[in-house]
Parts: C-alpha cells; sequence; structure tokens
C-alpha cells in the first residue's frame, strides 16, 4: 500500500498510573507503524505532558496550561492518530477523557485507530466502545479496525516486543485500515 509519501502518525498514551501497562502497547504499535516504512509515529504520553483538570477548551483559553498547546498541535499536524488505552472500571481512564475535553478542532475528520489494553481476556472492550462514541462526537473518523490487547502484562514485553503471531497479524491489519483511512483523507 505504498504511496510514496510519508505519513505522521501520533501515538497517544492515554495513562499516567502506577505501574500502567499501556506504554507497552503504544510502543508495540510504534514500532509496527514505523516498520511499514510509511509512517512517523512519535510517542505522546499524558504523563509527561501533565494536563491539569479541564476548565476549558483550549480554544476559548489565553492561558492555557503549559503542554496543552504541544498536544494540540501534534495532533492537529499528524496525518491521523492512534489512542492508547486501557480499560478502567469498563471504561477509559479519567486523565484520557480529560485530554480530549481540553480538545476539538483538531479532530475534525481525522482519522483515529484505537488499541486498548487491559489485564482480562478481553482487552479493552468496553473503553474501545467509549473511544469510539467520544470521537465521533468531536467529528474524528475512528477507524473500523480496532485493536485490543488482552492479558497486557503477559502478551507484551516492557519494549513492546511479542511472540504471538497472532497478535503482529492482527496490528498489520489495523495498520493497513488506518493508513487506507490516511490516504483517502481530503482533508490532507
Amino acid at each position: 500500500m505504498d504511496s510514496g509519501k510519508r505519513w505522521t502518525i501520533p501515538v497517544l498514551i492515554g495513562s499516567v498510573r502506577r505501574g500502567r501497562q499501556t506504554p507497552k502497547a503504544a510502543l508495540f504499535i510504534k514500532e509496527r507503524m514505523e516498520s511499514t516504512g510509511e509512517v512517523t509515529a512519535p510517542l505522546l504520553d499524558l504523563r509527561e505532558i501533565n494536563l491539569p483538570v479541564m476548565e476549558e477548551r483550549l480554544e476559548y483559553r489565553e492561558d492555557p496550561p503549559p503542554g496543552l498547546q504541544f498536544l494540540s498541535d501534534r495532533i492537529r499536524s499528524g496525518d491521523g492518530l492512534v489512542l492508547v488505552s486501557p480499560e478502567y472500571n469498563n471504561g477509559i481512564p479519567g486523565v484520557l477523557k480529560n485530554a480530549l475535553d481540553y480538545l476539538y478542532g483538531e479532530f475534525h475528520r481525522k482519522p483515529v485507530g484505537i488499541v486498548t489494553v487491559s489485564n482480562g481476556p478481553y482487552g479493552g472492550i468496553n473503553a474501545l466502545a467509549q473511544l469510539r462514541l467520544v470521537l465521533l462526537a468531536m467529528g474524528a473518523c475512528p477507524i473500523p479496525a480496532r485493536l485490543p490487547v488482552g492479558n497486557i502484562e503477559t502478551t507484551l514485553g516492557e519494549d513492546g516486543t511479542t511472540d504471538r503471531e497472532s497478535l503482529r497479524k492482527r496490528a498489520d491489519e489495523f495498520i493497513r485500515e488506518l493508513l487506507w483511512a490516511v490516504q483517502k483523507n481530503p482533508e490532507k
């Protein structure tokens, strides 16, 4: 599916929790996307960005908190986005919803892939469903393909590597779908 263009698709780590497993999945999908030769996938980590509780969207603020403009710029300038989220109590983490609530126009017609993780066998499918609804409300275009990663503690190593061929195969299908959406996006 090589279009000859190099796409920028940031990977947003949607958890700040101690002992979080989400970065493993972010490293995994980053490496898989970059291995296509078509994608640059910078990591965006909400732990590093460290946003306070949202008082008002960025577009209405004259005094944005540190890190917010950086996050906005990276998402806006990307050709697409991958959100990587754990599932906490059958939903998305508050820190991820908080970050998304700061933004809006950055997501207009933006193709977004969703990767979810959990310690259980289903890989965060409830969080995935919630993220789709939030993204649609923001005007984003969540792709139909999804990548839930179950049993995250044993499925991926700390560096994002896995010995599970089935996961690599599902990831490659997910990436093909995302790249198709990115290439077809009339906004780019």
